[in-house]
């Protein structure tokens, strides 16, 4: 899945990290990062994403999925988007980037190849 993310990383300038993670915040993939800033991110992507469920459910006609969480804070841009069954796309830009173009491109991935982009489901029984 590598390939992919270069692509969204390549067509958007100014993007510093992305991580595909599964939404209990485990990195299935990344591009423009060690694997060490993925997992702390795959992490906190897990809780932001939870805590914007739980905001969701406060619409009486919404069905309380997350669908984009963006954050601006001083020196860029955060964003993370629901990108498949249990699987979430992560991506970190610094503050030039075109904020309108690296979400449209976020969309434009997940529409284009969001089935594939699913985490599988994790059981509790342990394996033979």
């Amino acid at each position: 899945m590598d390939w992919m993310l270069r692509d969204l990383a390549e067509g958007v300038p100014h993007t510093r990290h992305i991580v595909l993670l599964s939404a209990d915040g485990l990195r299935m993939a990344q591009h423009g990062t060690d694997p060490d800033t993925a997992d702390r991110l795959a992490a906190a992507c897990a809780g932001l994403q939870s805590l914007a469920a739980a905001v969701g459910h406060e619409f009486p006609h919404g069905d309380g999925r997350m669908r984009l969480v963006v954050i601006e804070v001083s020196g860029g841009f955060f964003y993370l988007m629901a990108a498949g069954p249990r699987a979430y796309l992560a991506v970190l830009a610094d503050e030039g980037v075109d904020a309108g173009l690296v979400g449209q491109r976020m969309r434009d991935l997940v529409a284009r190849i969001g089935e594939h982009l699913s985490a599988p489901v994790r059981s509790s029984e342990p394996t033979a």
